[in-house]
């Protein structure tokens, strides 16, 4: 049970989207605390991946208020998005650079990713050895776990991710999952798209029924 002192990290008030003419979601109200998992679930075309990228500040094209930390994110934009950490459905790769120059680049242009070891990380997602190889000669797999190595760097304390499970085996999923306990047992959270049935816990937001479980 949240206390009045445990108060939403990130709060949404009356969303509304519409996209090719068509309503996505409307009046979509939930928040979510600290420690806690939000799945989003819908059909495709549901809106999932658009309301994330509402949320990361990446479309405009809607109404409605966003709060984190009590405050309407538009008068505390720098702070916000540098307590937030969005790893989308895409590779999100340079393809003639390699996982390490990668990795240094997406450092430079978010300064919420730790200056540690990035041969560490590489090796976390299970690219030891392929440190300094062009991302084009990657599997499509091999490039996510790239752009998924910033989730051991970041110490920003809302994840935003969009099906982070993509093009991962059995025991990348089971590691993911794990990354995503610790973070929220020390206190960050993170909101979701993903159709891998979890075995950690979280709330759910069914954007089909607009219900949150």
């Amino acid at each position: 049970m949240h206390t009045p002192e445990n108060k939403p990290i990130l709060q949404v008030k009356n969303l509304t989207c519409e996209r090719d003419e068509r309503l996505l979601f409307e009046n979509l109200c939930f928040q979510i605390h600290a420690g806690e998992v939000l799945q989003i679930e819908g059909q495709n075309g549901s809106g999932k991946t658009t309301l994330l990228r509402i949320l990361c500040g990446l479309l405009s094209n809607f109404s409605g208020e966003i709060f984190w930390q009590g405050n309407n994110i538009s008068q505390v934009q720098a702070e916000y998005y540098q307590a937030l950490l969005y790893v989308g459905h895409l590779t999100g790769v340079k393809a003639t650079l390699t996982p390490l120059e990668n990795l240094a680049w997406m450092q430079q242009l978010s300064p919420q990713l730790q200056q540690l070891d990035l041969e560490t990380a590489l090796a976390k997602v299970g690219l030891y050895g392929f440190e300094t190889v062009p991302c084009y000669s990657l599997s499509a797999g091999q490039q996510r776990r790239v752009n998924l190595a910033r989730l051991y760097l970041s110490n920003a304390p809302l994840w935003i991710l969009d099906e982070p499970f993509t093009a991962l085996d059995i025991t990348g999923v089971t590691e993911k999952e794990q990354l995503i306990q610790q973070h929220v047992a020390t206190g960050g959270c993170v909101i979701l798209t993903t159709h891998q049935e979890l075995k950690i816990s979280q709330r759910r937001l069914n954007l089909d029924s607009l219900r949150v479980t």
